[in-house]
């Protein structure tokens, strides 16, 4: 608890893994949703755009998340250059 209220480790990453948890979520609900909602004639349409949402999301998701954890692995690594050099 320590290590939270002091800022000696980072809170960040662990928050976005659990936002990435839930943008993956959000995904594959929003493709079930448009897969099955083919009111309308083109229901072949929409099964295709909700693999899509699906596939996209997560992917997307996926990327975003990863480039914000790079940014904190790029701070921890500057922090350990930055105390060899004291």
């Amino acid at each position: 608890m320590k290590d939270i209220f002091f800022f000696d480790s980072m809170l960040t990453p662990k928050i976005i893994t659990f936002i990435y948890w839930l943008l993956l979520l959000s995904a594959v609900i929003t493709g079930f949703i448009t897969m099955f909602s083919g009111y309308s004639g083109l229901t072949f349409f929409t099964f295709l755009m909700g693999m899509l949402y699906m596939v996209g999301g997560a992917v997307g998701a996926r990327i975003w998340c990863e480039l914000l954890i790079v940014l904190f692995k790029i701070h921890e690594n500057l922090q350990k250059i930055a105390n060899k050099s004291e």
